[in-house]
């Protein structure tokens, strides 16, 4: 029987710049046709990762293997099979959107006819189909987003790297991009994106790797995740600062502002009655409540110790 390898696999990377320690050995494996989301605070390595393993940077130490090859002995077989958006929109200004994809087309192997196909099939999906005869200097920051995006998937890469992707795009462009990712997926395609946005990791990705200081501090599914802090949360408004105070050490969520607090909670009405009755006895510290499911926000306050 044989075995598939997976889309990327990467053990003990580590990469310093001067004294600064960035990735602290992580571990990663994304089987094929599946889609990882790496989340961490900014700062945490997110984008070091995602240059290590599209053979942009080296690693000081470990290895990894992207489509099947090493990144460092084989990084032009692996170039070969991936693409990449990087955080910020890197298209030639002076050439029309139409231009740009058909280039891209052509550099990737295409044909002159299928890459004119293929750009006009992108330039519909991203909705640049109107512009696609304007030079890219003269598009807005959202459509030079939209255009980055599509050149990298004119080839149709075994692997995809997307970082933050979504960033500068509108909520329709936003959903539309989910949608493209999913279809991704359903075709083979291996999916690695950062992101700032916790409800994009909960809907798109298999699973979600948590990035803290160089290191990973857990993974797993996002239901996984949450039922590490709490199936549920109860969240509070208390009466005055004080009462705050007191329960903000075992708060997953917090609102310093508006003196509100998020409590795990196993989600029966059993649990919710006798933490009230433990937390406010008196029933003169809380205001109001409100019961949720846990977040991928959660998760963030309580692994990690700081927001994404």
């Amino acid at each position: 029987m044989t075995t598939i390898a997976p889309g990327i696999h990467a053990t003990a990377l580590t990469k310093s710049y001067g004294p600064l320690r960035v990735l602290d050995g992580i571990d990663l494996t994304v089987p094929r046709g599946s889609v990882l989301a790496l989340l961490g605070p900014n700062g945490a390595g997110k984008t070091t990762t995602v240059r290590l393993l599209a053979t942009l940077t080296a690693p000081d130490s470990g290895t990894a293997r992207v489509a099947g090859h090493d990144v460092t002995t084989e990084r032009a077989r692996v170039r070969e099979r991936i693409s990449l958006a990087g955080q910020f929109a890197a298209v030639d200004e002076l050439r029309t959107g139409a231009e740009t994809l058909r280039m891209m087309g052509r550099l990737g192997g295409l044909s002159a006819p299928l890459a004119r196909a293929r750009a006009a099939e992108l330039l519909d999906r991203f909705g640049l189909t109107e512009a696609a005869g304007r030079t890219a200097k003269t598009y807005s920051g959202g459509m030079r987003r939209r255009l980055d995006l599509a050149a990298s998937l004119v080839t149709r890469p075994e692997v995809l790297f997307l970082d933050e992707p979504t960033n500068g795009l509108d909520p329709r462009s936003r959903q539309e991009l989910w949608d493209l990712v999913r279809e991704l997926r359903a075709d083979g395609t291996t999916v690695l994106l950062t992101t700032q946005y916790l409800e994009e990791a909960d809907r798109l990705a298999d699973r979600v790797a948590l990035l803290a200081d160089g290191r990973i501090a857990a993974e797993g599914t996002p239901a996984e995740l949450k039922s590490r802090v709490a199936g549920h949360r109860l969240d509070l408004t208390l009466a005055d600062r004080s009462a705050y105070d007191a329960l903000a050490p075992r708060a997953v969520h917090l609102v310093p502002d508006e003196l509100t607090l998020g409590l795990p909670t196993d989600g029966s009405a059993a649990h919710v009655r006798a933490l009230l009755d433990e937390i406010d006895p008196d029933r003169t510290a809380v205001d109001r409540f409100t019961l949720r499911t846990a977040t991928l926000d959660d998760v963030f306050l309580t692994l990690t110790g700081a927001a994404p």
